[in-house]
């Protein structure tokens, strides 16, 4: 493998590990969406995919979990459930691109090769998924915000929700998950063919003497 293709692979492996942290991080959050009222200035209220928090300017969190989950809402269903799945994808990716690394020294003679670079074509790919099912919840949750901050019937006074820290994350986290696979899939595409072996190459260059010598005595 040339030198690019190994700091594709590298550079592929640690945005990989950094952006399912994130997605990570992301699935934790309760900060999915924030909403403040100007009757209690001093108070704000986090939504996120497990609990809800009541934030207060002198320091204090209290946060309560969702006491049924027949009771929460479709689109909360959604995000943990596409959320979870990302996770797990993103931890099979890894899982599997881990042994086709150049730098584990694994599966490096023979068709050991061409095996490592399907297994790190494979986790670029589990990868790409991950980061597309990140991506799903966390846009269609700041699209329902978008939708209910501007609909006209709902009076002014009404408090909305808007974006949390949390919906950041999940963007950041999600495109960095489609972009390591991207440096997966390419590093295993650019990496070049393994050289053959010393012997096989002697017996080559004999094979080939053999047969210029018996066409010059024909001739």
């Amino acid at each position: 493998m040339d030198t690019c293709a190994c700091a594709l692979e590298l550079l592929g492996m640690l945005v990989y590990v950094g952006a399912w942290l994130c997605a990570l991080t992301t699935t934790i959050l309760p900060q999915w969406l924030t909403m403040s009222t100007a009757l209690l200035p001093v108070e704000s209220y986090e939504l996120g995919l497990w609990e809800t928090c009541v934030v207060q300017d002198v320091g204090g969190m209290e946060c309560r979990a969702y006491d049924s989950l027949l009771g929460l809402s479709s689109d909360i269903k959604l995000a943990r459930i596409l959320m979870c799945a990302s996770l797990v994808v993103g931890m099979l990716g890894i899982l599997v691109a881990i042994p086709g690394l150049y730098l584990v020294n694994i599966c490096k003679e023979g068709r050991g090769c061409r095996t490592k670079r399907t297994l790190t074509t494979v986790g670029g790919l589990l990868g790409m998924v991950s980061g597309v099912l990140c991506l799903i919840p966390v846009s269609y949750m700041a699209h329902l915000a978008v939708i209910h901050f501007f609909d006209d019937k709902v009076p002014d006074v009404v408090p909305r929700w808007e974006f949390g820290d949390a919906l950041f994350c999940g963007w950041v986290g999600g495109f960095l998950l489609v972009v390591a696979g991207l440096l997966l899939v390419t590093s295993s595409w650019c990496s070049q063919v393994e050289p053959q072996p010393a012997q096989q190459r002697r017996y080559q260059v004999m094979s080939t003497d053999i047969n210029f010598r018996k066409r010059t005595e024909y001739v």
